[in-house]
């Protein structure tokens, strides 16, 4: 999967549902794409339209597990809606897999939806003992299915854009959302929205503030790697409407934030924390997506370090 920044990165997706004949739902999808060419653009709408309506397949043979080495004996629910994600083994698997996010979600879900809604997690790791070890340290007890040989990948031909991985089905199993609800809080919205009924369309009624950021990268130093390291980001509100800090989303678990809740009134600051823990020696890049109703949102952080 590509992680190259200059990939236009999809910030809010919203839907239309049309009635089409002898069909159910068909979604159309528009997009505000920031920093993006006109042919970017088309390009990702094009990826929409063909993906939009298609039924996903499953292999024949689901083995499910918990903690990546104890089977389970699993049936795939019958539900309403079913959100399904793949995560190939390209690049950081433990950075793109968020298993801290997941838990926070379908907990959300559980509470809320009861048994409207059901999550499939496919895993296609280099090594299974890699993926247990992930599993275990993060306290991840839902079952998921580990695919080494990918055949999930292989009967759907998924693309490489993250974005383009997870997906919202109806109950024949056909698309009618697609993106990351634990990578984007507008995403997960969109996706409550879906499944409660309620509507999709887009309204830009909130109010917007500014916000002015000393340093949006952050340097940690030299440290020991098997130390936490601790950092801040000071967001100033030089708006003339309060400031709320909807959701921050890391680029990797290593990464844990902590933040006042509380609207920050004009003129006022609040304080992002940031923790870094390491998973190896090495240099490292991590990014921070801070979303709020600031006009630049969602405001994009860094950190960088050693940790040796």
């Amino acid at each position: 999967m590509s992680t190259s920044h200059n990939r236009c990165e999809v910030d809010f997706i919203w839907i239309q549902l049309l009635i089409m004949k002898n069909t159910i739902f068909l979604i159309f999808f528009l997009f505000f794409i920031s920093s993006c060419r006109n042919r970017e653009g088309d390009k990702i709408s094009n990826m929409l339209t063909e993906w939009i309506g298609r039924e996903i397949i499953y292999p024949n043979n689901m083995v499910f597990t918990l903690w990546g080495s104890d089977t389970v004996d699993y049936i795939k629910p019958v539900s309403s809606y079913t959100i399904v994600s793949y995560v190939d083994s390209i690049g950081c698997v433990s950075c793109k897999l968020q298993l801290a996010e997941w838990k926070v979600l379908i907990a959300g879900m559980d509470s809320t939806f009861k048994d409207k809604v059901s999550v499939l997690l496919f895993f296609c790791p280099k090594r299974n003992e890699a993926m247990s070890y992930i599993l275990k340290r993060d306290g991840f007890g839902y079952p998921v299915c580990i695919d080494q040989s990918d055949t999930f990948n292989k009967l759907n031909h998924f693309l490489d854009e993250m974005a383009f991985q997870t997906f919202l089905l109806d109950r024949n199993n056909r698309i009618i959302a697609l993106g990351n609800p634990v990578l984007n809080p507008n995403i997960k919205k969109l996706y409550w929205n879906i499944i409660q009924g309620k509507d999709i369309h887009c309204s830009n009624k909130r109010k917007k503030s500014k916000i002015n950021i000393e340093n949006s990268n952050l340097s940690l130093g030299i440290f020991d790697w098997q130390q936490e390291r601790r950092g801040e980001f000071i967001f100033e509100n030089i708006g003339d409407q309060h400031l709320v800090i909807d959701d921050v989303v890391t680029s990797c678990g290593c990464v844990m934030t902590s933040y006042s809740k509380e609207p920050v009134r004009p003129d006022g600051t609040v304080s992002l924390f940031i923790t870094y823990k390491a998973e190896q020696p090495g240099h490292f890049e991590k990014n921070i997506k801070v979303y709020c109703n600031a006009e630049s949102s969602p405001v994009l952080l860094k950190i960088t370090g050693d940790a040796r």
